[in-house]
């Protein structure tokens, strides 16, 4: 649930900026691209010629460890927001399983191809946001409004 009146776009936009400087920064000092889906299964699963580099794997390490620290270090100075999550754990599981199969067949997530592909001009990426989103909408409405699943 968003907290429209703690909303602040201030925040907003240096998020926003600071993800779009670490994603350029990532293509043009190690020319890779910032999707998560990719790198988590480079990690899991290297292939090729990237499984014999030890640097493939490190700078893999480090993109994870600094999404995992980056929250834990702003802990330390400020309190968390408060989180409420209304949908039962199967509903997560089954959404969890299903952005899983959707990163897939896209070959990339939303990450890789909303942030990183569209910014390249990527059609590709382009159709695959596109579709991310369609179905994200269409899946909230059904759930909140045919089904009646979450409020």
């Amino acid at each position: 649930m968003i907290d429209r009146i703690a909303f602040t776009p201030g925040s907003a936009v240096a998020g926003g900026l600071l993800i779009g400087v670490a994603a350029a920064l990532l293509v043009l000092l190690n020319g890779r691209i910032a999707g998560v889906s990719g790198i988590v299964g480079g990690l899991l699963r290297p292939r090729g010629a990237d499984a014999a580099k030890q640097g493939d794997r490190a700078w893999r390490i480090a993109f994870l460890a600094g999404l995992i620290g980056a929250p834990l270090a702003y802990g330390a100075f400020r309190a968390f927001p408060p989180v409420t999550i209304v949908a039962s754990y199967p509903v997560l599981i089954v959404a969890g399983l299903l952005v899983g199969i959707g990163t897939r067949y896209a070959g990339g997530c939303t990450s890789g191809h909303g942030v990183c592909g569209i910014s390249r001009l990527s059609l590709r990426s382009l159709l695959a946001t596109l579709s991310f989103m369609a179905a994200g909408a269409a899946s909230v409405f059904l759930m909140r409004h045919v089904l009646g699943v979450a409020s």
